[in-house]
């Protein structure tokens, strides 16, 4: 019994096992919300209103359990969806983003720290950057939104940008687990940023060198504009920014990925709080899911292979691109309202695509091909 139990917490088992919960987390709250009468929520019942933040917590859930194990923020996944989804105003939504986004970076912190991987002072240092370009772009987004009309471009744009982000991950995104650092320059080494870690899948110390820092901080106040104006943090290119110009270690790069999104969002943030776009009641249920996936999905991080939940996460964004996408055009009556059944045959090819990804990838793996 012990042994099978031990079997099934191992690579490839463990990314199964974590997908399959994270689905029937959504599909709980998914059959809550279908149950739910449509009606206002002025007279509402107080069961009615707990059983949406029910809802609303399970889906924060999986989106923790999934966000942080490949290493971007929650608000990554829960701002294109709400956006493609639900009909709530746009700045709300990315109001609510980043806060899931900071929580999913801010549980996770003190686990990433005290298990060695996290380097606090590196963070600290692209938070500096990435904060001053996060504040820009929220406060782009919130004069934005004041211009009637724009709610439909912003829900096209995103899904330009996301749609952009899965072909990055499926085609574009090379990642080196451990890369070779021959020259550092002068200021980067004046820094004295790295840290040495413990690596526990191969029982070793870890000690890495970083450069570049210039060039990274330069970049990360991009990436921070991007965040805050469409509000759902930046994990997806911290993490890749991090590995492919400072040259630090994937697993470290995750992890740090958490810890600058904990700090950046929580300046980002500021905007929308003085436009009085964060609802409590709406937030809350997000926030919370956060913390309990991002607390698990951080331990699991330490022993898990990526590479699997990686290729379901392009599948959820391409088909989130399309739902952002036909609403963005539907509000500007450039089509007629899609119908359900076109949106379950795009979610059928998406589940094939990943199926056939996840195949492709196996049969590289086999034959010696690198590890994603």
């Amino acid at each position: 019994m012990n042994n099978l139990l031990t079997k099934w917490f191992k690579t490839p088992y463990l990314e199964a096992v974590i997908m399959i919960f994270a689905v029937i987390l959504s599909y709980i709250a998914l059959t809550i919300i279908a149950a739910l009468e449509k009606g206002e929520v002025v007279g509402m019942p107080t069961m009615t209103m707990v059983l949406w933040l029910l809802a609303f917590f399970l889906i924060s859930t999986a989106i923790a359990l999934v966000a942080v194990i490949c290493g971007i923020g929650g608000g990554v996944i829960f701002t294109p969806i709400m956006l493609a989804f639900t009909g709530v105003d746009s700045v709300v939504i990315r109001a609510a983003g980043l806060i899931v986004a900071m929580f999913s970076g801010l549980i996770s912190t003190g686990i990433f720290l005290k298990q060695g991987i996290g380097n606090l002072k590196l963070c600290v240092t692209v938070t500096v950057s990435q904060g001053i370009g996060a504040l820009f772009g929220a406060w782009g987004a919130i004069a934005l939104a004041q211009i009637k009309g724009s709610d439909p471009y912003i829900r096209i744009a995103l899904g330009v940008v996301l749609t952009a982000i899965g072909i990055y991950y499926m085609v574009g995104g090379k990642k080196i687990d451990w890369p070779i650092v021959k020259k550092v320059d002068r200021f980067t080494k004046m820094l004295k940023l790295e840290q040495p870690f413990f690596e526990e899948s191969e029982s070793r110390v870890v000690e890495y060198k970083i450069k570049n820092i210039l060039p990274g901080l330069g970049i990360a106040i991009f990436i921070g504009a991007l965040g805050g104006f469409f509000g759902m943090g930046a994990g997806w290119a911290i993490t890749p920014m991090q590995n492919l110009v400072l040259g630090i270690p994937l697993k470290v790069a995750a992890a740090n990925s958490g810890i600058i999104l904990g700090m950046v969002d929580c300046i980002a943030v500021w905007p929308y709080i003085l436009t009085g776009a964060i609802i409590p009641l709406f937030a809350l249920p997000w926030l919370a899911g956060q913390v309990v996936g991002g607390y698990f999905g951080s331990y699991l991080l330490v022993k898990i292979r990526a590479s699997l939940v990686r290729q379901i996460l392009i599948g959820i964004m391409f088909f989130t691109s399309f739902g952002l996408f036909t609403n963005g055009f539907e509000k500007l009556k450039l089509i007629p309202k899609v119908p359900p059944e076109a949106s379950l045959v795009v979610f059928l090819l998406m589940i094939v695509f990943v199926i056939a990804m996840a195949y492709i990838s196996k049969r590289k793996e086999s034959k010696g091909g690198i590890q994603a």
